[in-house]
């Protein structure tokens, strides 16, 4: 397989070119280390491609991971967040699309008194999305810029982090919504592989959504991988009409390199689908990430699909290890070791801290848990350094478990969106009780709102801030409403 972006600026790098061009650091840097990177960071010269009108270059290598993931997959250099926001308005511009005209249908003559006006025509539903509640702050910004309201799936089993729903609870939550709104919503939303990785039965859930001819929107973000895995198990393959994958979560990409992936191109055409990225993207993509998703495609052909497979036998057998030591380990994301370590007296923070002085950096630690990556880039080494490191770790009194999450939502006062764009203050919590929520009032784990906007703070979402550490948070101005 051919790395046509990479080949491109190699030989441009190479060639001695007089940059009178972005960027301003021309190939050399004051570093040399950085300069060693410098002079592959270009811009959109000629010979080179545009990444959201593309026609040679960039086209051609997103070709190739269309081909590599069996479906029309387009890149990103600013994140899944940037998907997310792209496939919601891919979703609500094709619900509020008007009725195709049929080929023989006579226009309306102009002079013809009957037909409707615009006073006569009723005002299209407000476009909203079904979701689970464990979404991203991408999520909540976009329904905040689109104008999209959002009704939560009720499951008796959600924290913040890791929510569990099954296809009943999202036919439950369609006929409820539906009911309410009057409308379909534009898409139904999940998040999985989650944070802790818990991974949703998809397939299941996509049947449910299709029989009502709902699309369903995938936040795979930590699941390109999945892909790759003995059959496949990625949502693409599954039943979902849209997804996410953080690249660079899994795959040998710089940070920032993501995949939006796109079941049907009759519903959401290139065309649409680089319209709606445009939409929220810079104008000056990342060329050193555009290589890094351009070799990550020669790297999945020529074996990194295999070392997949290896490497989650690997982790198998490490969480295996572990549980015969004692420890707690959560999820099916089988690229994940999540450890739950209040059952082993400590605070996954405690957990953390252990590991860092031993020179292991975790992903991510709170006080429940602490949640460990790991890629076919880790080498033997450092997985056996890792397993050993954890089962030195005595056993303590068990602390209590407190759970944070609740299947009851707080009352909503305003839309995310009015809440979204009003004037905010922020405040101790003590002073919040009874107060809106306003953008922003988002907590770790990682970018998961323990309140959305226009939403009411009670007892319960204090507390909750207060056991993640928060002591203020985000509320909209009392003269705002």
């Amino acid at each position: 397989m051919k790395t046509p972006i990479c080949d491109f600026v190699r030989d441009y790098a190479a060639s001695d070119t007089i940059r009178m061009h972005m960027p301003g650091h021309k190939g050399r840097a004051e570093d040399e280390q950085l300069t060693q990177i410098a002079q592959y960071d270009i811009t959109e010269i000629s010979g080179a491609d545009e990444l959201f009108h593309p026609t040679s270059i960039i086209a051609e290598s997103e070709a190739n991971a269309s081909e590599i993931f069996g479906c029309d997959t387009y890149y990103s250099t600013e994140g899944s967040s940037l998907c997310i926001r792209a496939m919601l308005h891919l979703c609500m511009t094709q619900s509020m699309a008007p009725a195709a005209t049929p080929d023989n249908a006579a226009p309306a003559a102009a002079s013809d008194s009957t037909a409707p006006t615009a006073a006569d025509t009723p005002a299209a539903p407000r476009p909203w999305v079904l979701a689970a509640r464990n979404v991203h702050e991408s999520f909540v910004s976009a329904c905040a810029l689109l104008g999209i309201d959002a009704e939560w799936i009720v499951s008796p089993n959600i924290t913040l982090l890791s929510i569990d729903i099954d296809a009943d609870d999202v036919a439950k939550a369609l006929v409820s919504g539906i009911s309410s709104h009057g409308s379909l919503p534009c898409c139904v939303y999940i998040t999985s592989p989650d944070y802790a990785g818990h991974i949703l039965p998809i397939k299941e859930i996509a049947d449910v959504c299709h029989k009502e001819n709902v699309p369903l929107v995938v936040d795979n973000a930590h699941g390109a991988y999945l892909k790759f895995l003995e059959p496949s198990v990625h949502p693409m393959d599954l039943g979902a009409d849209m997804c996410c994958d953080s690249a660079h979560k899994t795959l040998p990409v710089l940070t920032g390199g993501a995949y939006l992936h796109v079941a049907s191109s009759e519903k959401y055409s290139a065309e649409r689908v680089k319209n709606s990225m445009q939409f929220f993207a810079s104008t000056s993509p990342s060329w050193l990430i555009l290589q890094s998703l351009d070799r990550a495609n020669l790297w999945l052909s020529e074996g990194g699909k295999r070392l997949f497979k290896k490497t989650e036998e690997k982790v198998k057998k490490i969480r295996a290890s572990l549980t015969d030591g004692g420890l707690s380990c959560y999820g099916e994301d089988t690229m994940k070791i999540t450890i739950l370590t209040r059952d082993f007296g400590y605070t996954g923070n405690e957990f953390a801290s252990i590991l860092r002085e031993q020179k292991i950096e975790v992903e991510f630690s709170d006080p429940d848990m602490i949640v460990l990556m790991i890629t076919p880039k880790n080498t033997e080494r450092e997985l056996e350094k890792l397993r050993k490191i954890l089962l030195s770790i005595p056993p303590r009194k068990a602390l209590s478990n407190e759970v944070c999450g609740s299947a009851v939502f707080p009352g909503k006062k305003m839309t995310i969106r009015t809440a979204s764009l009003c004037s905010w203050e922020t405040i101790p919590l003590e002073k919040a009780l009874g107060r809106i929520a306003a953008m922003g009032s988002f907590s770790c784990p990682p970018a998961v709102a323990i309140v959305m906007p226009g939403e009411v703070i009670g007892k319960e979402e204090i507390a909750s801030f207060k056991y993640y550490g928060y002591t203020h948070c985000k509320v909209v101005a009392l003269y705002s409403y």
